[in-house]
């Protein structure tokens, strides 16, 4: 048996270290296809192996999943906001420092899901019922929060969150397989890449320093972190609020964080929202991501289980931290040999085909428009967040109607 979780646990770490890398490739489609196969997977071994592999998967992704995002610009939905800070941080030659910096957050998030878990244990049981009734409404608060602190163009802002909003809702009520897919995918990954082809931006050679001289001042590195505390548990109960949404609640709320702090601030919230939400599973049975919906229908979570899995959070985060490393090592000496406007060309049409298969010719076309909202929002200079109305407004509407 322990042979078993070991093994999980490995392929786990194998299995989110591809998605991560991987544009277009999500763990929740990993762990849908794992939910169709169950059945079969269940005559082999028992549903602790199973779930011991996706939370090792999710927990992997999340330190993983900033390399492509960084070196890239390829993002998913819970590290787009890494674009900005990682791309200028790219083109001085900063990108290695930068994936690190994601990862101090991370490890840090490792320690604050320990320190988390009893108070969700205990007291969301409690507070959720309360918080559930008025979801609706704080969903809109939040709409305006972001809005209202957008320090370029509110009018922008304002039409960039409806223009996402109706395209949220349309692709999410039309027979498209994985509608999120082409929804980020054009709206944060393909306009990304398609600006950095137009600027025909070419990339230095990146500086790969030790872990010694990678540092924050630690008022610097306590004020991010300390934001992330703030933000994360919030967004691991309330449905629609995603890692992007958490890090803008986090920032407004600690001021401005330069583009250091913010990539700490990116990496914990991604790793604490994740890690929170199979203990989300188990006190209120709401599963927040499409991992814990995969667990929720594999098996009952008892008290022992959630044990295991805190540990295997802890565990694969370790090992994450230190495969990510040397990725993104081999990432900073490969990335300045190649043509960037090429390689982004390359990733298009690899986000293209990936879209195309998994989401059929409807998907693809959700995919051109959210593409031109992307762009869109670029060229106005306003905050992506803004287009994350497109979850946003469409599960506001699923409360109230």
């Amino acid at each position: 048996m322990i042979l078993e979780l070991v093994i999980a646990l490995l392929l786990g770490i194998l299995i989110g270290t591809i998605t991560g890398l991987t544009p277009g490739i999500h763990i929740n489609l990993v762990s849908a296809i794992l939910l169709g196969l169950s059945a079969s997977l269940l005559a082999l071994v028992s549903p602790l192996v199973l779930v011991i592999f996706l939370v090792s998967m999710a927990m992997t992704h999340t330190f993983v999943d900033y390399v492509p995002s960084i070196f890239l610009g390829a993002p998913d939905e819970e590290n787009f906001l890494s674009i900005l800070p990682g791309h200028e941080m790219l083109i001085k030659g900063e990108a290695y420092s930068a994936v690190v910096y994601t990862l101090y957050g991370s490890l840090s998030g490792l320690l604050i899901i320990l320190i988390f878990s009893p108070l969700f244990f205990f007291f969301l049981p409690i507070i959720y019922p309360y918080a559930e009734r008025i979801m609706p409404f704080i969903l809109i608060l939040t709409c305006f929060f972001l809005i209202y602190f957008e320090k370029s163009s509110r009018l922008w802002a304002v039409l960039i969150f409806t223009i996402s909003s109706l395209l949220g809702i349309a692709t999410l009520n039309l027979p498209i397989k994985e509608p999120l897919l082409p929804l980020f995918t054009g709206l944060f990954g393909v306009s990304s890449l398609i600006t950095s082809i137009t600027k025909k931006q070419t990339i230095p050679p990146q500086k790969i320093k030790t872990l010694k001289e990678i540092t924050l001042p630690k008022t610097s590195f306590f004020k991010a972190i300390f934001a992330s505390i703030i933000a994360s548990p919030l967004c691991s109960f309330l449905p629609g609020m995603g890692s992007g949404q958490a890090a803008v609640i986090g920032s407004e709320v600690m001021g401005d964080l330069d583009r250091k702090e913010f990539l700490v601030l990116l990496g914990a919230i991604n790793t604490i929202v994740t890690g929170l939400s199979f203990i989300t599973l188990y006190t209120i049975n709401k599963s927040r991501t499409g991992v814990a919906v995969a667990i929720k229908e594999i098996i009952q979570l008892s008290v022992k289980d959630l044990f295991i899995i805190t540990g295997i959070i802890f565990i694969s985060g370790i090992v994450s931290f230190f495969v990510t490393i040397f990725i993104a090592k081999y990432f900073a000496k490969f990335v300045s040999k190649v043509n960037y406007q090429i390689l982004s060309i390359i990733i298009i049409l690899i986000l293209f085909s990936v879209v195309f298969y998994f989401s059929s010719f409807l998907g693809f076309l959700a995919m051109l428009i959210s593409t031109c909202v992307g762009l869109t929002c670029i060229y106005a200079g306003v905050r992506r967040t803004h287009m994350m109305g497109s979850l946003l407004v469409s599960t506001i509407l699923y409360y109230l109607l």
